[in-house]
């Protein structure tokens, strides 16, 4: 793989790979005033994405249609699940399951502020190209263009502008202060990286021992999004392709390139993403839950979003709620979920009643209530798709509640 000598915030010292002679750029945290950090990460990321777009603008065109903006849902809805409703500003326990209202108030948790006497960790930048990939080699759905209804089948989006296309793919690595050399870690692999707002929460709370020491893989995404767009084929399709993508192409890479050990016990492993992300979070441990336990996403993409369609899950991530969970057996999984009261609603041409972001998300809580998994989920007053004055102000405790009853595996 060719690493990258440009997409980096900070330039430490190179150092040399023992199993590759290309230089690879580092990064620690913790050495600039915080207005300086967020500046330069919010360039940083904008200047390393290999697409130049990023998750808020993925689905931008030559003309971008005009969303309408979705309504604010009550969580109180009928059919919805029952919620604790906690006081405004706060964030549910770290040791409780269940269901929770929070907000309008969202206020950034003290563990998302850069600390100077936090010992900073380290960030490891580097790309994947398609060419080098045996799983993805790439696609792409012409700009300006996305699909028609199939006349027979609303549920069935035709694409006819996809095609085969080379990406970049840049992905980055923190690794904490606290990582001993040579030791086998923890690690979690996020969703359209790199996810400087995860390395910050991380080296916080490793710091104040509220989770372990873990590795954070924060792999951006193929490019464009939805169906027949690589980011889309990546993240939508029901199946272990992209947790074995993950497990064969970038987990050895990130050990040759960052010298570190990852450990092979699934309770060590965590998935995380937001919109699409989130939904590919669930299906990595879904598919393969001999290699992840751990769930984190935010406005999760459980509609009908796969492409290309498969008769075997006709709905796509709709039938997380509709059919795999109710009638599967219980997995062992720990899930974290967030959805906004405007998150998306019909954003597309389709219309078949499986485009309700907050209703796919109410299901999911219902279902894996039914099925006693250990879930958390949080329903955000005055929040939007993805939201990050949302994501500023829980992603502590969710990781937090997340990493509960971890115990590193022992020989």
């Amino acid at each position: 793989m060719k690493t990258s000598e440009k997409c980096h915030l900070t330039v430490a010292a190179p150092r040399q790979s023992a199993a590759n002679s290309k230089r690879l750029n580092s990064v620690a945290f913790g050495r600039k005033p915080l207005r300086w950090f967020y500046a330069t990460v919010w360039l940083g990321a904008f200047l390393c994405s290999p697409t130049g777009i990023n998750l808020a603008t993925a689905q931008s065109t030559t003309n971008p249609p005009v969303r309408p903006i979705p309504p604010a849902r009550d969580p109180h809805t009928p059919g919805f699940v029952m919620a604790t409703e906690l006081p405004d500003g706060t964030v549910p326990p770290v040791d409780t399951d269940g269901n929770f209202i929070i907000g309008p108030t969202h206020n950034r948790a003290p563990e998302m502020i850069v600390r100077t006497n936090v010992p900073p960790g380290t960030v490891y930048h580097f790309n994947m190209s398609s060419a080098d990939s045996n799983i993805y080699p790439g696609i792409a759905r012409e700009r300006g263009t996305f699909g028609t209804m199939d006349p027979t089948e609303p549920a069935k989006l035709v694409v006819t502008t996809s095609h085969p296309a080379p990406y970049t793919r840049h992905v980055a690595v923190y690794v904490p202060k606290q990582y001993v050399a040579g030791t086998v870690a923890p690690f979690i692999v996020g969703a359209d990286g790199p996810d400087h707002e995860l390395f910050i929460a991380l080296g916080n709370l490793i710091a104040e021992h509220k989770v372990p020491a873990m590795i954070a893989i924060s792999i951006g995404n193929g490019g464009g999004d939805a169906q027949g767009s690589e980011r889309g084929l990546e993240y939508d399709t029901l199946s272990g392709r992209y947790a074995e993508f993950v497990e064969q192409e970038v987990l050895p890479l990130v050990e040759r390139q960052c010298q570190v050990k990852l450990t092979k016990d699934p309770d060590g492993r965590a998935t995380m993403g937001g919109s699409s992300g989130g939904s590919c979070a669930l299906i990595m441990a879904w598919y393969h839950p001999e290699l992840y336990h751990r769930v984190l996403t935010y406005s999760g993409t459980y509609v009908n979003q796969q492409w290309p369609y498969n008769a075997e899950t006709p709905h796509g991530a709709w039938e997380f709620h509709e059919h795999l969970i109710p009638n599967s057996p219980v997995k062992p999984l720990r899930i974290w979920m967030e959805v906004g009261d405007r998150d998306l609603l019909n954003p597309n041409v389709m219309r078949d009643g499986m485009h309700d972001w907050v209703l796919a998300n109410e299901r999911m809580a219902n279902v894996l209530a039914a099925k006693g998994y250990h879930y958390q989920f949080v329903f955000a007053r005055n929040a939007g798709h993805v939201d990050g004055r949302v994501k500023q102000q829980t992603l502590p405790e969710a990781l937090e509640w997340l990493w509960q009853g971890y115990q590193p595996a022992t020989k």
